[in-house]
């Protein structure tokens, strides 16, 4: 990326610290997913063929089923998820995969990929909390007569049930 407009090849110490693969790679599959939603853009409005979306799609999904696989590495000297793939996918399909780009933005790609993630991440931890929702209620069913202390403004308030305690964390986690 950096070569262009220097006679020197970038210092590993550059590299090292422009490159954010290192924790941007858990992004592929979103990557992807945008990746082939922008070539169908591009297939609409014509920027692409039928064969080179067909090009781009296969070769993507191979991509993906390489990564899931294990089967990719990962290049920091390609600093970012965005490249890795399609630079990877450029070099399996040829021109079709550069014309990926066409119309798009890395700052664009980042946006999209982050959404994708932050809704795959929201949504996962929501399964989570439901669980611990379900196990607080099996709790606050079995202590429904068991008292203990409330507290208020860190002192001893007035006598609960630690059914009453645990419903109040499930409302709390309903929010």
């Amino acid at each position: 990326m950096w070569k262009g407009r220097f006679s020197q090849d970038t210092s590993s110490l550059v590299q090292q610290f422009g490159e954010s693969i290192s924790y941007d790679w858990r992004l592929f599959p979103h990557d992807i997913a945008g990746s082939i939603a922008h070539a169908r853009a591009q297939l609409k409005a014509g920027l692409l063929t039928a064969e080179e979306f067909s090009q781009i799609e296969t070769g993507l999904m191979e991509i993906l089923g390489d990564i899931e696989a294990g089967k990719f590495e990962f290049k920091t000297s390609l600093e970012d998820i965005h490249m890795n793939i399609e630079a990877e996918l450029t070099k399996r399909i040829g021109a079709a995969g550069a014309k990926l780009h066409t119309a798009r933005s890395r700052n664009d790609q980042v946006a999209t990929d982050t959404r994708l993630y932050t809704r795959t991440e929201i949504e996962s931890l929501l399964v989570e909390i439901t669980g611990l929702q379900k196990a607080l209620l099996d709790r606050a069913e079995k202590y429904a007569a068991t008292v203990i202390p409330g507290y208020t403004h860190l002192q001893r308030g007035q006598p609960v049930t630690a059914g009453h305690h645990f419903l109040a964390y499930v409302e709390m986690l309903e929010r």
